[in-house]
């Protein structure tokens, strides 16, 4: 795109750009002039900064600064410039970090996709994160939150972590519950969590240890985000999945849901035989009360049969328990020490209580070995009875 093209569609899409800032004076200036070669929409938000950063902004009448009197964190800066915006009345803010890391010359690149696009979209800068220069723990974190971003929503992204993105003010969430950098992966997963599309866009990214000065701090950012994910790892499973199971079946009529999304007629042997697999496992894990959840969830998360798999689970149905129980604490036993003996012993509710750490890893030594089993009988009969084309 053209520069006057570029700048006639941030005005008209109502775009602006965000800078949330602390202790960056070496590489401030040079980001906000970068900025201003492409608009003025401009949105400073000063993190109570100890440096020259406000003698800096000084210089520039012509932008929005917002100034904290102390720091709080990337996500309370973020949260506080997009009410601003949204009170200005823009509809999109790109945000950029002023640590010199990112290139502005990369703003159309975001405009661009936003423009080819028919609806609400968030679009995160995907960096090179092989290229010389990347600090191994920045690649190393960047994997860790794809997996558990695509975990939660099912959507596979090459960059997660990059702070250069395109928010869709109006559609983001208006709460929020965390303060610091996890700030940036809550956005992005309960964004998506309400269907909105989330992409990536090719940026460029520079890392001189000179200039930047980078305020995450490994170990604790690093345990808030783990517990970050932890939560919404849990509501995926015990919430967001099962919502978008039930939404799917009122949207479709009765057949086409049980064609499509429960007996999945098409799977291959394979996705039948995995099915049954993790149906077995979960029904003779001691997950009591939240087998049937916990199977469905994972069926859709993995896109397996949920049917094969939901019937597969049933094997710990109430006939069938006190002999599973039994079988566990046997292979439980020479794990634990003490009196372990079963066989000598009334097999009762006392028994397991006394011996539940022997009941939980005899239950998944069981689980395991009989979900491998049948997964792998399931698949050598069903390729024997219907067998598929190479």
């Amino acid at each position: 795109m053209l520069l006057p093209d570029v700048q006639n569609a941030i005005s008209e899409k109502k775009i602006c750009v965000l800078i949330p800032t602390y202790n960056n004076e070496k590489t401030l200036k040079r980001v906000i002039d970068g900025v201003l070669l492409y608009t003025g929409n401009i949105l400073v938000v000063n993190d109570g900064s100890t440096d020259s950063t406000s003698h800096i902004l000084a210089q520039y009448p012509q932008i929005t600064v917002i100034t904290l009197s102390e720091n709080k964190g990337k996500g309370n800066a973020l949260k506080t410039g997009f009410r601003k915006a949204l009170e200005i009345g823009y509809d999109y803010a790109i945000t950029i970090d002023s640590d010199g890391q990112h290139y502005p010359d990369d703003i159309p690149v975001f405009v661009e996709a936003l423009l080819q696009e028919k609806e609400a979209i968030l679009l995160i800068g995907n960096r090179n994160m092989s290229q010389d220069g990347i600090p191994r723990k920045s690649s190393f974190g960047n994997t860790f939150s794809n997996f558990w971003f695509w975990f939660e929503t099912g959507i596979r992204l090459e960059d997660t972590q990059s702070g250069y993105r395109l928010y869709p003010l109006h559609k983001i969430p208006k709460k929020y519950f965390t303060p610091k950098f996890e700030f940036e992966i809550e956005i992005i997963v309960r964004t998506a969590w309400r269907h909105i599309p989330v992409k990536n866009v090719p940026v460029k990214v520079l890392y001189d240890p000179a200039e930047r000065v980078s305020h995450f701090r490994p170990f604790r950012d690093f345990t808030r985000i783990s517990i970050l994910n932890t939560i919404l790892v849990t509501i995926t499973l015990f919430y967001i999945i099962p919502r978008n199971f039930v939404n799917n079946f009122k949207k479709k009529s009765f057949k086409k849901f049980i064609k499509e999304d429960v007996l999945e007629s098409d799977g291959s042997n394979r996705t039948k035989a995995f099915s049954i697999a993790l149906g077995v496992f979960i029904g003779l894990s001691p997950f009591w009360g939240f087998q049937t959840l916990l199977v469905i969830s994972l069926s859709v998360l993995f896109k397996l049969n949920k049917v094969l798999a939901f019937i597969a689970s049933n094997v710990s149905l109430p006939p069938f328990i006190p002999f599973i129980i039994a079988a566990s604490l046997f292979l439980g036993a020479p794990f634990v020490s003490g009196d372990s003996d079963i066989l000598s012993q009334d097999l009762n509710f006392d028994l397991i209580r006394n011996n539940l750490l022997q009941y939980i890893i005899g239950s998944f030594i069981l689980s395991t070995s009989l979900s491998l089993l049948s997964g792998v009988t399931t698949f050598l009969f069903l390729n024997r009875v219907n067998p598929e084309k190479n």
